[in-house]
């Protein structure tokens, strides 16, 4: 289950505590930009607008400019357009002809690059406009001489662009800065306006935005620890395949023999030739041939064929519901914690007279709940493409998963259930302290539990021939047990991991 090919390989990230990544907002990047602007332009003796065009070359990377620039200033100068002199040389007479429209204007009302071509302002305010339009191309935008290849900077685009067209180039300028440095991204979900700034990575590319949402850096889908990118890609694109009503339909029906299309096999029919059948093979409805050609062999490839489809697509499915469901779930308990957040914790603070400060003991365990259902969810998708011929890895990991599955059944119940004959109390009560220490108790544990999983599961299961290991899960488990006695489960699996464990 290996990354794709174009993806950061997470070996040649340093690691690093938690501060691997940060989030960026609008103004954030605005500041960055300017300050790297700066850099240039004082350490290269040029101006901010011929910095900011060779930092738009070198997609802002500071380093790169500087590396360029003192290699081989000449070069850079001429493949970034940026000219030291100019290549035509204006007359001194009192009009000039524009180089598009072909018009005379006097002296003050033609513009030019650093090339010195001339064009009135007219014609440079629409060659400007159209380029803008056409997309973020514009911000490699060169002389409309079709023969020169000189820049033409921001502060040309300031003195000539309308407003609207102005703030479309600036808005290209801005996203430029995030979309071509490999070290930032925007955040992909929808209608976010921030950025991550990922400085380096921990084994892990999991990083979340302040809107709450939490992605892989490295593929850009939701936080999927401990599942890799390259299993991610293989899992969604099988749930988007039509590869799957294939398999249905090779398991559950067979061609005409004269058309050819596709027929349900529902009733135990042949599906042979109607002319074929009557009183000799047990009646047109009741036909007894399939069993005599089974017994002679003569559908034993095809049949063969339609039971591995099946079983397939029963495996598929199997998996693919419990992936599911631990999404619904997720988001379920997403809502229940905002409405805890938003509802309940005032309600319970004023109840039991203890301040909101002093309950956030629920909040780290609804918290733990949402990052518990994520890591189980992919655990799915794990198991899905985990060999079968691995009998003693598969055995192990269903074994982590059905053990981190019941801690977060308990502590579900726990915070669920056990929590609503506080929110209906009348008054403070010995038995809220009971239940803080058992709730805290259980957030804790499971959070053990899931960091056993989420770690094992990233080893690929390298301890499964371990004893150390084994005993080690076994112990967990037996104090695990011992800890959670007295909460019942809710008849159904949860699943997740720790916040700490998690993407």
């Amino acid at each position: 289950m290996d990354s794709e090919d174009d993806m950061m390989d997470a070996n040649d990230v340093e690691s690093v505590d938690d501060g691997f990544f940060s989030v960026l907002r609008e103004e954030d990047i605005l500041h960055r930009q300017e300050d790297d602007v700066t850099r240039v332009s004082t350490v290269l003796s040029i101006s901010r607008v011929a910095a900011s065009i060779l930092l738009r070359h070198y997609n802002w990377s500071v380093s790169k400019v500087h590396d360029a620039w003192f290699a081989d200033e000449d070069a850079v100068r001429k493949s970034v357009g940026l000219l030291d002199k100019q290549v035509v040389q204006l007359s001194n007479a009192r009009e000039l002809a524009c180089g598009i429209c072909f018009e005379p204007f006097p002296c003050d009302k033609i513009i030019s690059a650093a090339c010195g071509h001339p064009f009135c302002n007219t014609c440079w305010s629409g060659y400007i406009s159209t380029t803008i339009n056409d997309g973020p191309g514009c911000l490699m935008l060169r002389c409309p001489d079709p023969s020169c290849q000189a820049a033409v900077g921001q502060d040309m685009i300031n003195l000539l662009a309308p407003g609207g067209d102005k703030e479309k180039y600036s808005r290209y300028l801005l996203r430029s800065y995030i979309e071509d440095n490999r070290k930032t991204k925007w955040c992909p979900a929808p209608g976010c306006e921030y950025a991550i700034d990922f400085a380096a990575g921990s084994g892990s590319f999991d990083v979340s935005c302040l809107c709450s949402h939490s992605f892989c850096w490295n593929c850009a889908e939701e936080a999927h620890r401990p599942v890799d990118c390259g299993t991610v890609t293989k899992w969604i694109l099988k749930n988007s395949a039509e590869s799957e009503n294939m398999n249905w339909i090779l398991a559950n029906s067979k061609p005409c023999p004269k058309c050819k299309r596709p027929i349900e096999k529902n009733q135990g029919l042949c599906l042979g030739a109607w002319s074929d059948h009557g009183e000799r093979t047990g009646g047109f409805y009741a036909c007894n041939r399939y069993e005599a050609a089974k017994q002679v062999g003569a559908y034993d490839e095809s049949e063969r064929r339609r039971e591995m489809a099946k079983n397939s697509l029963e495996r598929y499915t199997h998996y693919y519901e419990r992936w599911a469901s631990n999404q619904s779930s997720r988001q379920k308990a997403l809502a229940d914690l905002h409405q805890m957040q938003t509802v309940h914790l005032e309600k319970l603070s004023d109840i039991h007279c203890t301040p909101q400060s002093q309950l956030k003991f629920i909040t780290e365990a609804w918290l733990q709940i949402v990052e518990c259902r994520r890591v189980l969810k992919w655990t799915y998708a794990y198991g899905f493409y985990l060999h079968e011929h691995e009998h003693a890895k598969r055995l192990f990991f269903e074994y982590l998963q059905g053990e981190a599955e019941s801690g977060l059944e308990r502590l579900h119940q726990c915070a669920e259930k056990e929590l609503q004959q506080f929110l209906a109390a009348d008054g403070p009560s010995k038995e809220f302290d009971e239940f803080r220490t058992k709730l805290a108790g259980l957030t804790s544990v499971t959070k053990n539990y899931f960091e056993n999983l989420v770690r094992a599961l990233e080893n690929g299961l390298a301890d499964v021939d371990s004893h150390g290991a084994c005993s080690k899960t076994t112990s967990s488990k037996n104090a695990i047990v011992s800890k959670g006695k007295g909460s019942k489960g809710k008849g159904g699996k949860t699943g997740g991991s720790s916040k700490n464990g998690g993407d």
